[in-house]
């Protein structure tokens, strides 16, 4: 995945950005960014700004989850020469010297590979089961064959009609004791 980043009319001639380009080319971007930051000159500053929007322009292409600052590394550095301005500076007995303030303009394109994508696990639909009945031995078979949900929709059913017997027979035992203790009571009265 290939990304560039441009810089245009930069008021350093191209020759003295050429001498820098040559420091980081071909180097990883993290590594061409601190040699950039520690050298002193006008021409690495505007470099490192440009390398850092390469970067970007990459991550930003492809995505940050894919692609790493660290994947990265400058491809090339193509500085060419931008228009001139022309100046004048006033010398002694009346004579002027022309000065031509050089400009240039950078692109840097950045390279790297992003991660391959892994494919994400689908979860697959069960097979639908068929679970046969128990047919007797006399039956044309009549019945049809249920499935395995609706089997376990019946397992299902019945196991809450068993919670709710328990639940009944609870009451049942607690209704039970009630009128236990008022018989007894009602017998003590008695006596």
């Amino acid at each position: 995945m290939q990304a560039k980043a441009r810089a245009k009319y930069l008021k350093t001639s191209p020759r003295k950005m050429r001498q820098v380009a040559h420091l980081i080319k071909g180097k990883p971007v993290e590594e061409a960014l601190n040699i950039l930051n520690y050298t002193p000159k006008l021409a690495a500053h505007y470099l490192a700004k440009t390398l850092k929007s390469a970067a970007a322009n990459a991550m930003a292409s492809v995505g940050t989850a894919k692609l790493k600052a660290e994947d990265l590394s400058v491809t090339n550095i193509l500085v060419d020469q931008a228009p001139t301005a022309k100046r004048i500076r006033f010398q002694s007995m009346g004579r002027v010297f022309r000065l031509r303030k050089r400009f240039c303009h950078l692109t840097v394109l950045v390279e790297g590979a992003p991660e391959a994508e892994t494919p994400k696990p689908t979860r697959r639909k069960r097979a639908k089961k068929d679970v046969a009945t128990d047919n007797k031995p006399g039956d044309t078979g009549g019945e049809k064959k249920k499935t395995a949900r609706s089997a376990k929709a019946e397992k299902a059913d019945v196991e809450d009609k068993k919670e709710i017997k328990g639940k009944n027979s609870k009451i049942d035992n607690k209704t039970s004791a009630n009128e236990k203790i008022s018989d007894s009571e009602n017998k003590s009265e008695e006596a």
